[in-house]
């Protein structure tokens, strides 16, 4: 299971076991990722490290002094 970290800017958009889709968008040298519709937003990351599955779930919802950061679990290899 890959686990994948996404910034959401406001709290009860998303729940803990709900199913998400992601869109894959395309930087110089990285990619990122929105969970649809434009909830929340990953870190950037390096092509090596792609993201090939577009559907997820919810594994984890913490608030901290930055913000609300959302954990998806994806189908497929963790990413070392």
């Amino acid at each position: 299971m890959r686990r994948m970290e996404f910034k959401m800017e406001r709290p009860g958009l998303l729940q803990v076991g709900q199913k998400i889709t992601v869109t894959e968008g395309l930087l110089p040298s990285n990619y990122y990722y929105t969970i649809d519709p434009s909830l929340a937003m990953s870190a950037n990351i390096p092509f090596r490290n792609r993201l090939h599955s577009k559907e997820g779930i919810v594994a984890d919802i913490v608030e901290n002094a930055r913000g609300f950061y959302v954990t998806a679990e994806f189908d497929e290899p963790e990413v070392e």
